[in-house]
């Protein structure tokens, strides 16, 4: 039998296929958000600290290449709980970078002072490889996750 293709009939079929073709599975792999954060690069101010027992339950010496994260971003890690010592964010390694400078850190601790969410406050050895510690802050580190 015959049908005639009117405007009507064929206004139903593309909207059946259009229907039809996003009823089907996708193979795209979804994408957490805190992972496009992860990689922006991020820039703060830069100070040290005299280092021992920090947030991640983690003891320290002045010549570890360590880092305390700002409070803000510490707290806000995906997945971090009341428990600072089982924070995802612990042992998490970040390359922070200053006026042609970079050294390689993992975050052992909380910084309480850091006033922006991108301020690092390293480690005495880990600032030397930065900056002079005589100038005491730097502005404009950059960093990412490593």
């Amino acid at each position: 039998m015959f049908f005639p293709l009117t405007k009507a009939t064929l206004t139903t079929v593309a909207v059946v296929s259009s229907v039809a073709y996003l009823a089907l599975p996708s193979n795209a792999t979804p994408i957490d958000s805190s992972t496009i954060a992860a990689r922006a690069t991020q820039t703060g101010d830069g100070t040290f600290y005299g280092t021992g027992l920090g947030a991640c339950g983690i003891t320290n010496t002045d010549s570890d290449l360590i880092a305390a994260m700002a409070f803000a971003t510490f707290d806000s890690y995906p997945g971090a709980t009341a428990n600072p010592n089982t924070n995802p964010i612990c042992n998490k390694k970040v390359t922070a970078s200053y006026q042609g400078k970079s050294v390689t850190v993992a975050i052992t601790d909380r910084c309480a002072g850091c006033a922006g969410a991108a301020d690092l406050d390293f480690s005495p050895a880990a600032f030397n490889q930065l900056a002079d510690p005589a100038v005491g802050r730097i502005h404009g580190v950059t960093w990412t996750y490593a």
